[in-house]
């Protein structure tokens, strides 16, 4: 580790296969953790290049546990978090409401690092049990149109970091792997970014597959969808900008989709928007979310047509039965 760290700090980058082969070392325990942590804080000191992301992903997916859910396309909505915007679980709700209109949704999700509830911490709260059984997430998707997939349960070998990153609290380049590395390989995708920079190099690495993919990355700094200012998509039909004005929604602020800083807050948002309890905004911002990854798996439509399928999974209450069987399975 001395040679990668004084590597490190020269400011050079390593290869694809460099890089895979550090983190299946770290996973293995073959540095010690104040190696580790200060490997993980250099690194994310300087911008990621695409071999090193691509590396890193390699060995992520190759020390998994592979999930075969016997489904055709799979969607996964999964943002990297790391925005430092602390919204309400968003990429979590539009999923229901995407599982509720038709598609079969496999969600990846962890627990919250650097904010201060993520899409697992939620779950939990709520009641879901995590778990790594085949014939139960089978069973899920059968039954409710979703599943979920709790991070840690299917990549064993990153017990071993996880406890330092807890430690560290911060963005990690964890971050960015996540969405990229959902055991059940979906053939959608939609992943929320936080900077623009990290959207082009995931939009090289998709590129690269045979995925339907969007890339969202908010202008003014969210990995979603926030409707406080227009966004970028990267999809397999190339970039595009969208304006706010343009799709005929009004500018939010900020403090419209907070989802404050406990997870119960964050758990009481999510019932609220679930029982068309919640405020226009946040019901609003969850929608456009799903219509995106609608979108995704449908890229011949509309984002209107996307929008209104959407809206009828959510008013007649297809999203919340969606989560009330998921937690009853």
């Amino acid at each position: 580790m001395k040679a990668i760290l004084n590597y490190l700090f020269e400011n050079r980058s390593f290869t694809k296969e460099e890089s895979k082969n550090i983190l299946i070392n770290m996973a293995r325990g073959q540095y010690n953790q104040s190696q580790m942590a200060a490997f993980i804080t250099a690194y994310c000191m300087r911008s990621s290049t695409v071999d090193e992301l691509e590396g890193f992903r390699d060995a992520l997916l190759e020390m998994c546990l592979p999930v075969d859910l016997e489904t055709e396309n799979l969607i996964d909505l999964c943002g990297t978090g790391g925005d430092g915007k602390d919204t309400f679980n968003i990429s979590t709700l539009a999923s229901f409401v995407v599982a509720g209109a038709g598609y079969p949704v496999a969600k990846h999700g962890n627990y919250g690092v650097s904010s201060g509830s993520g899409s697992s911490n939620v779950m939990e709260y709520l009641g879901y049990r995590f778990t790594s059984n085949q014939d139960q997430l089978k069973k899920n998707i059968a039954t409710a149109g979703i599943c979920f997939l709790h991070a840690p349960l299917f990549n064993p070998a990153m017990k071993i970091i996880a406890p330092i990153r807890k430690e560290l609290a911060v963005k990690t380049f964890f971050n960015m792997l996540g969405p990229m590395v959902n055991p059940a390989k979906p053939k959608n995708q939609m992943v929320g970014v936080f900077s623009l920079e990290l959207a082009r190099v995931y939009n090289y690495l998709y590129q690269k597959t045979d995925k339907n993919y969007t890339v969202v990355h908010a202008l003014d700094g969210y990995d979603e969808i926030s409707l406080t200012g227009g966004f970028k998509t990267f999809s397999n039909a190339g970039e595009q900008v969208y304006q706010l004005k343009d799709l005929g929604f009004a500018r939010l602020d900020p403090a419209q989709i907070s989802s404050g800083h406990t997870v119960p807050e964050a758990a009481a948002v999510f019932t609220n928007v679930l029982n068309n309890t919640a405020t226009a905004a946040q019901t609003t911002v969850v929608l456009c979310n799903a219509a995106m990854a609608i979108k995704t798996s449908c890229p011949e439509k509309s984002f209107a047509a996307c929008f209104d399928e959407a809206n009828v999974s959510f008013q007649n209450k297809k999203a919340l039965n969606s989560f009330k069987l998921l937690l009853q399975n």
